[in-house]
């Protein structure tokens, strides 16, 4: 019979691609990984694995069965899970996915509420852009995911939590420095620096400055919110950022951020789960603190 732990030596292979790599991620030498894969190929009679002298990949016979081994992994573990809900559904492991421009801003509000209401529930934290988040949640990697909401979702099932609106953060040089406000209107003809591919709040503040009228500022694209804001700072142009991401935030004489008229800007926050998730407890229970630990904050970035 085959073991569980032989496809996930499979599943290992296929993501590093290297037997090495593969063996430290599960925890157990090279030697040991490569035996089980030759037994597990023996058992098939099937050839899964092509072995090159650095690297491995999968056969097109262990690509099709890779998506089964995901498959079978993810149902072991949700019966495992399942199994340990009955004894107690507001304990076990609970795997949470953010994006990089929500996860430090939001997390310092939120953990240590969630760490008293549910102290049973151990919280492993998971930082990625927003597709692979979603192909993990739905691969079974991830039980839940806070993120800004995106249409593309609709798949999955979510509960809102807030609003957050877009800031603009201008250098101490640009002619919006001395206003209190801005309106998207202002944006026409600006040139605003953006995120790199991937993160969603690239898409969605480009989608807000090019109804606007403004442009992209194509000669530099940032990968974290931090380059962002020392871009702006040190005069490269204007950017959008999320409120979060300004509160507690020194300006200081080489920052200005405007917040704008309404209507402002906003991004969804949401908790996204997969349909028919079986720990529907702790997830109702983990919202129910959100929503708790999140009142006040509400009120400051919408």
């Amino acid at each position: 019979m085959i073991k569980l732990r032989d496809l996930e030596y499979l599943v290992a292979i296929d993501e590093h691609k290297h037997f090495g790599k593969a063996a430290e991620a599960c925890f157990v030498s090279q030697p040991t990984l490569s035996g089980q894969i030759m037994k597990l190929e023996d058992q098939l009679s099937l050839q899964l694995v092509e072995r090159h002298r650095r690297s491995v990949m999968l056969t097109p016979a262990g690509e099709t069965l890779i998506g089964k081994a995901h498959k079978v992994l993810q149902a072991a573990e949700e019966f495992e899970s399942t199994a340990k809900s009955l004894l107690d559904p507001l304990a076990g492991d609970l795997h949470v996915g953010m994006i990089p421009t929500l996860a430090p801003y939001l997390l310092p509000h939120i953990m240590p509420g969630l760490n008293r209401a549910l102290p049973n529930i151990h919280f492993y934290l998971h930082e990625n852009k927003t597709q692979n988040l979603l192909q993990e949640l739905n691969g079974g990697k991830l039980d839940l995911l806070i993120l800004p909401y995106l249409e593309e979702m609709d798949s999955f099932d979510r509960y809102d939590l807030f609003d957050e609106e877009l800031m603009l953060a201008v250098p101490a040089n640009h002619p919006f420095s001395e206003r209190n406000t801005v309106t998207l209107e202002d944006l026409k003809g600006e040139q605003i620096l953006t995120l790199e591919d991937g993160h969603c709040l690239r898409d969605q503040a480009l989608g807000y400055c090019f109804t606007a009228g403004a442009h992209e500022d194509n000669r530099f694209q940032a990968t974290s919110l931090e380059t962002l804001r020392y871009m702006v700072a040190s005069g490269l142009g204007i950017t959008l950022l999320p409120k979060l991401a300004t509160l507690n935030q020194q300006p200081g004489n080489n920052l200005h951020y405007l917040p704008f008229a309404d209507p402002p800007p906003t991004r969804k926050i949401s908790l996204v789960i997969r349909p028919n998730y079986s720990r529907m407890e702790a997830v109702r229970a983990v919202v129910s603190d959100l929503r708790s630990s999140l009142s006040s904050l509400r009120e400051t970035v919408s």
